[in-house]
Protein backbone atom coordinates (compact mmCIF):
# COMPACT_ATOMS: atom_id res chain seq x y z
CA UNK A 1 0.00 0.00 0.00
CA UNK A 2 1.09 3.57 -0.69
CA UNK A 3 0.79 5.82 2.34
CA UNK A 4 2.28 9.13 1.17
CA UNK A 5 -1.14 10.78 0.71
CA UNK A 6 -2.41 9.63 4.11
CA UNK A 7 0.82 10.76 5.78
CA UNK A 8 0.61 14.21 4.17
CA UNK A 9 -2.98 14.53 5.37
CA UNK A 10 -1.88 13.54 8.88
CA UNK A 11 0.80 16.25 8.95
CA UNK A 12 -1.68 18.89 7.73
CA UNK A 13 -4.16 17.76 10.38
CA UNK A 14 -1.52 17.94 13.14
CA UNK A 15 -0.62 21.48 12.11
CA UNK A 16 -4.31 22.44 12.15
CA UNK A 17 -4.57 20.91 15.65
CA UNK A 18 -1.79 23.17 16.89
CA UNK A 19 1.42 21.14 16.59
CA UNK A 20 4.06 23.76 15.78
CA UNK A 21 7.49 22.24 16.42
CA UNK A 22 9.00 21.66 12.95
CA UNK A 23 11.33 18.93 14.23
CA UNK A 24 8.40 16.98 15.70
CA UNK A 25 6.40 17.33 12.48
CA UNK A 26 9.43 16.20 10.46
CA UNK A 27 9.90 13.17 12.72
CA UNK A 28 6.26 12.10 12.30
CA UNK A 29 6.55 12.70 8.56
CA UNK A 30 9.61 10.44 8.43
CA UNK A 31 8.61 7.50 10.66
CA UNK A 32 6.51 4.92 8.74
CA UNK A 33 3.58 4.59 11.17
CA UNK A 34 2.08 1.76 9.10
CA UNK A 35 4.98 -0.50 10.14
CA UNK A 36 3.94 -0.26 13.80
CA UNK A 37 0.26 -1.24 13.46
CA UNK A 38 -1.18 -4.75 12.95
CA UNK A 39 -1.78 -5.66 9.31
CA UNK A 40 -5.56 -5.72 9.88
CA UNK A 41 -5.49 -2.01 10.77
CA UNK A 42 -2.81 -0.86 8.36
CA UNK A 43 -5.35 0.99 6.22
CA UNK A 44 -6.06 3.19 9.27
CA UNK A 45 -2.40 3.79 10.12
CA UNK A 46 -2.57 7.57 9.65
CA UNK A 47 -6.14 8.11 10.87
CA UNK A 48 -6.66 10.20 14.00
CA UNK A 49 -7.53 7.27 16.24
CA UNK A 50 -5.92 4.82 18.62
CA UNK A 51 -5.52 1.33 17.16
CA UNK A 52 -5.32 -1.97 19.08
CA UNK A 53 -1.99 -3.77 19.11
CA UNK A 54 -3.04 -6.67 21.37
CA UNK A 55 -2.98 -7.40 25.10
CA UNK A 56 -5.34 -4.51 25.81
CA UNK A 57 -2.81 -1.99 24.49
CA UNK A 58 -3.04 0.56 21.69
CA UNK A 59 -0.90 2.70 19.43
CA UNK A 60 -1.88 6.24 20.41
CA UNK A 61 -3.53 8.82 18.15
CA UNK A 62 -0.99 10.66 15.97
CA UNK A 63 -1.90 13.90 17.77
CA UNK A 64 -1.23 12.33 21.17
CA UNK A 65 2.23 11.17 20.06
CA UNK A 66 2.98 14.54 18.46
CA UNK A 67 1.83 16.58 21.46
CA UNK A 68 3.67 14.42 23.98
CA UNK A 69 6.86 14.65 21.93
CA UNK A 70 6.45 18.41 21.60
CA UNK A 71 5.93 18.84 25.35
CA UNK A 72 8.96 16.69 26.20
CA UNK A 73 11.12 19.10 24.14
CA UNK A 74 13.91 16.62 23.43
CA UNK A 75 16.85 17.21 21.15
CA UNK A 76 19.79 15.35 19.67
CA UNK A 77 21.99 13.56 22.21
CA UNK A 78 19.58 13.63 25.18
CA UNK A 79 19.19 10.52 27.30
CA UNK A 80 15.49 9.62 27.44
CA UNK A 81 13.67 6.88 29.38
CA UNK A 82 10.38 5.67 27.91
CA UNK A 83 8.04 3.69 30.14
CA UNK A 84 5.79 1.57 27.92
CA UNK A 85 7.31 0.68 24.55
CA UNK A 86 3.99 -0.63 23.26
CA UNK A 87 4.01 -0.69 19.46
CA UNK A 88 7.38 1.07 19.31
CA UNK A 89 5.99 4.04 17.37
CA UNK A 90 6.67 6.66 20.04
CA UNK A 91 10.12 5.09 20.44
CA UNK A 92 10.79 5.53 16.72
CA UNK A 93 9.70 9.19 16.80
CA UNK A 94 12.07 9.86 19.70
CA UNK A 95 14.91 8.04 17.95
CA UNK A 96 14.24 10.09 14.82
CA UNK A 97 14.90 13.18 16.95
CA UNK A 98 18.35 11.83 17.80
CA UNK A 99 17.94 10.92 21.46
CA UNK A 100 19.69 8.07 23.23
CA UNK A 101 16.57 6.09 24.07
CA UNK A 102 16.06 3.56 26.86
CA UNK A 103 12.64 1.91 26.66
CA UNK A 104 10.84 -0.59 28.91
CA UNK A 105 7.78 -2.72 28.12
CA UNK A 106 6.16 -5.01 30.69
CA UNK A 107 4.61 -7.36 28.11
CA UNK A 108 7.33 -9.58 26.70
CA UNK A 109 5.52 -10.32 23.44
CA UNK A 110 4.96 -6.63 22.72
CA UNK A 111 8.55 -5.86 23.74
CA UNK A 112 9.98 -8.44 21.33
CA UNK A 113 7.67 -7.31 18.52
CA UNK A 114 8.53 -3.64 18.98
CA UNK A 115 12.26 -4.32 19.17
CA UNK A 116 12.11 -6.30 15.93
CA UNK A 117 10.23 -3.54 14.08
CA UNK A 118 12.51 -0.82 15.44
CA UNK A 119 15.60 -2.73 14.31
CA UNK A 120 14.08 -3.38 10.89
CA UNK A 121 13.47 0.35 10.51
CA UNK A 122 17.02 1.05 11.74
CA UNK A 123 15.97 2.77 14.95
CA UNK A 124 18.45 1.61 17.54
CA UNK A 125 17.79 1.97 21.26
CA UNK A 126 18.33 0.12 24.52
CA UNK A 127 15.17 -1.91 25.09
CA UNK A 128 14.07 -4.49 27.62
CA UNK A 129 11.02 -6.13 29.11
CA UNK A 130 10.32 -5.33 32.73
CA UNK A 131 8.37 -3.32 35.29
CA UNK A 132 8.45 0.31 34.19
CA UNK A 133 7.44 1.45 37.68
CA UNK A 134 11.04 0.72 38.71
CA UNK A 135 12.57 2.74 35.90
CA UNK A 136 16.07 1.79 34.74
CA UNK A 137 18.38 2.79 37.61
CA UNK A 138 21.50 1.28 36.04
CA UNK A 139 21.18 3.70 33.10
CA UNK A 140 20.10 6.77 35.11
CA UNK A 141 20.14 9.72 35.27
CA UNK A 142 18.00 10.77 32.30
CA UNK A 143 17.40 14.14 30.69
CA UNK A 144 13.74 13.24 30.18
CA UNK A 145 11.30 10.49 31.18
CA UNK A 146 8.07 9.80 29.30
CA UNK A 147 5.20 7.51 30.31
CA UNK A 148 3.03 6.29 27.43
CA UNK A 149 0.30 4.88 29.71
CA UNK A 150 -1.70 6.34 32.57
CA UNK A 151 -0.95 5.96 36.26
CA UNK A 152 -2.64 7.03 39.50
CA UNK A 153 0.58 8.65 40.70
CA UNK A 154 4.23 9.01 39.73
CA UNK A 155 6.02 5.78 40.70
CA UNK A 156 8.22 6.64 43.68
CA UNK A 157 11.39 5.16 42.18
CA UNK A 158 11.23 7.34 39.07
CA UNK A 159 11.98 10.88 40.19
CA UNK A 160 15.43 9.98 41.52
CA UNK A 161 16.40 8.88 38.01
CA UNK A 162 15.73 12.31 36.48
CA UNK A 163 18.50 14.89 36.08
CA UNK A 164 18.24 18.39 37.52
CA UNK A 165 16.26 20.48 34.99
CA UNK A 166 15.05 17.22 33.44
CA UNK A 167 11.48 16.82 32.18
CA UNK A 168 8.99 14.15 33.23
CA UNK A 169 5.80 13.62 31.23
CA UNK A 170 3.11 11.32 32.61
CA UNK A 171 -0.68 10.83 32.20
CA UNK A 172 -2.15 10.92 35.72
CA UNK A 173 -5.57 9.96 37.07
CA UNK A 174 -8.12 7.18 37.33
CA UNK A 175 -10.46 6.13 34.55
CA UNK A 176 -9.78 6.50 30.83
CA UNK A 177 -9.37 10.27 30.82
CA UNK A 178 -6.00 11.29 32.24
CA UNK A 179 -4.32 14.58 32.96
CA UNK A 180 -1.17 14.59 30.87
CA UNK A 181 1.20 16.42 33.19
CA UNK A 182 4.64 17.84 32.43
CA UNK A 183 7.07 18.30 35.31
CA UNK A 184 10.46 19.96 35.60
CA UNK A 185 13.01 18.69 38.11
CA UNK A 186 14.12 21.83 39.94
CA UNK A 187 16.08 21.85 43.17
CA UNK A 188 15.31 18.21 43.79
CA UNK A 189 11.56 18.79 43.47
CA UNK A 190 9.09 18.31 40.63
CA UNK A 191 7.50 21.52 39.42
CA UNK A 192 4.37 21.20 37.27
CA UNK A 193 4.63 23.08 33.96
CA UNK A 194 1.60 21.98 31.96
CA UNK A 195 -1.59 19.91 32.18
CA UNK A 196 -3.82 18.63 29.37
CA UNK A 197 -6.62 16.05 29.19
CA UNK A 198 -6.11 12.89 27.10
CA UNK A 199 -7.38 9.31 26.89
CA UNK A 200 -4.79 6.66 27.83
CA UNK A 201 -4.71 2.97 28.68
CA UNK A 202 -3.52 2.11 32.18
CA UNK A 203 0.12 1.46 33.00
CA UNK A 204 0.30 -2.31 33.44
CA UNK A 205 1.40 -3.72 36.76
CA UNK A 206 3.51 -6.88 37.14
CA UNK A 207 1.50 -10.03 37.76
CA UNK A 208 1.90 -11.66 41.16
CA UNK A 209 2.75 -15.35 41.31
Amino acid sequence: MEFSKQKAEMIERLQAQGIKDPMVLQALDTVPREKFVPVAFMHKAYAEEALPIGFGQTISHPYTVARMTELLAVHNGMRVLEIGTGSGYQSAVLCELGVHLFTIEINRTLARRAQKILQQQKYYCAARSGDGNLGWPAMAPFDAIIFTAGAAAIPERITGQLKEQGRLLIPLGSGQEKTLTLYLQAGGKLESLAREKFIFVELKQPQSD
